[in-house]
C-alpha cells in the first residue's frame, strides 16, 4: 500500500494531458518548498477529460490571442509583490448575499426556484456544466450526449486501479462536481483518506439542487446531502472570497457527515496565481500552492511513514470497509 495523489481539473478547455500534470506538479511541489516541508511528492495521476468536450488542447505555442486554442494562463511560480487585499468587508456581502440567495432560489427540499434563471446563467457562462447536466440529448456529437458518463467513467477507472492504496483526491472547480457524484454514486466500496474540494461550486443552488435530485432517485441511508460514504479520514475545502466559482464556500453548512463523522472542513485562502499582472483567484495553480494545501498535502505525505503495525491496522479497516459497503449495498 502507498499514497497516491488523484487530481481531477475543472471546466473549460485544458492544455494537453502532459503539460497539466506537469504544471499541477509544479504548483503542489513549489508550495511544499515555499512553506519549508522536506518531503518529496508522492506518485500523481491526473484525471484528464477536458478532450471529451474539446476537440483540440490548448497550445503553449499558439501566438494568435484570437485562436480558441491559445493559452493565456499558463503555470507561473507566485509573484513576490502579490498585493494583499482587505476582503473583510467583503466577506460579509458575500456571506448575507450567499444567505439569501439559498432562502430565495432553493426550496425546503432543496428543489429549485427559479430553474429557468439558473439554466439561462449555466447555459451562458458554464457551457461545460451544461452539457454534463445534459438530460435531453439530440447532438450529432454522441459523446457529447454521453458526456456525464464518459468523464465519471474516467476518474472511477483511476480510483478502481488504486482501491489498494491511500488516496487524497484532490477536485478542483468542476472536478469537485463529477468527484462528489464518483464518490457518491459509483465508488462507494473504493476507501478514499482525504478529499480536497478547491475553487468548488457544490455550494451554488442551482448544484445543490441537482445533487439532492439525484439523491432522491438514488437509495442512500440518508434523504440529505451528506459527505460522500467512501471519504473515511477528511474532506478539506479551500476557496478564495474573489473566486466567482466559489462564490457559497461554506459547503459544512451544506453537507452533514456521513457514517465515519467526516464533513466539510473549510479554509478561506489566498490564491496568488497572477500572470501578466492579471490576477485569477480560481486558477488551481494557485491553489495548489497555499500554505493551507500545503499542510495538509505534507500531513498526507507523512502518513507513508506509519510503522508496518499501523499500516496493518489501516490496510485491515480498508478491506473491512470494502466488505461492509458490499454487503449494504
Amino acid at each position: 500500500m502507498a499514497n497516491i495523489i488523484i487530481g481531477i481539473h475543472g471546466l473549460s478547455n485544458k492544455p494537453s494531458r502532459r503539460l497539466l500534470i506537469q504544471w499541477w506538479k509544479r504548483a503542489m511541489k513549489e508550495g511544499l518548498k515555499t512553506y519549508n516541508y522536506n518531503t518529496s511528492l508522492p506518485k500523481f495521476e491526473l484525471v484528464y477529460w477536458a478532450d471529451i468536450l474539446h476537440s483540440k488542447p490548448l497550445r503553449l505555442n499558439e501566438k494568435d490571442k484570437d485562436s480558441p486554442v491559445f493559452l493565456a494562463q499558463k503555470y507561473v511560480k507566485a509573484s513576490g509583490d502579490f498585493k494583499l487585499e482587505n476582503n473583510g468587508p467583503r466577506k460579509k456581502v458575500m456571506d448575507f448575499l450567499g444567505n439569501q440567495m439559498k432562502r430565495i432560489f432553493l426550496n425546503k427540499d432543496l428543489s429549485l426556484n427559479f430553474s429557468f434563471i439558473s439554466d439561462a446563467i449555466v447555459k451562458r457562462y458554464f457551457k461545460d456544466l451544461e452539457i454534463y447536466y445534459r438530460v435531453d440529448c439530440t447532438d450529432e456529437n454522441e459523446n457529447l450526449c454521453k458526456a456525464k458518463d464518459l468523464i465519471k467513467n474516467r476518474l472511477l477507472k483511476v480510483l478502481l486501479k488504486y482501491k489498494d492504496d491511500n488516496i487524497m483526491l484532490v477536485s478542483h472547480s468542476m472536478g469537485s462536481i463529477i468527484a462528489f457524484d464518483v464518490l457518491t454514486y459509483s465508488a462507494i466500496s473504493i476507501p478514499v483518506n482525504t478529499f480536497i474540494t478547491a475553487g468548488s461550486p457544490l455550494g451554488l443552488p442551482v448544484i445543490i439542487s441537482k445533487i439532492a435530485a439525484e439523491q432522491k432517485q438514488t437509495p442512500l441511508p440518508n434523504n440529505h446531502m451528506t459527505t460522500p460514504p467512501s471519504v473515511y479520514h477528511s474532506w478539506f475545502n479551500f476557496a478564495d472570497i474573489l473566486d466567482k466559482i466559489a462564490f457559497h464556500y461554506k459547503l459544512a453548512n451544506d453537507f452533514s457527515q456521513n457514517d465515519h463523522g467526516v464533513m466539510p472542513v473549510d479554509y478561506l485562502v489566498v490564491n496568488n496565481y497572477e500572470i501578466n499582472g492579471l490576477k485569477n483567484p480560481h486558477k488551481s495553480y494557485g491553489y495548489l500552492r497555499t500554505p493551507e494545501f500545503a499542510k495538509v498535502l505534507n500531513e498526507f505525505i507523512q502518513t507513508e511513514k506509519l510503522t508496518l503495525i499501523q499500516k496493518g491496522i489501516r490496510h485491515i479497516y480498508q478491506f473491512y470497509y470494502s466488505i461492509t459497503q458490499k454487503f449494504h449495498s
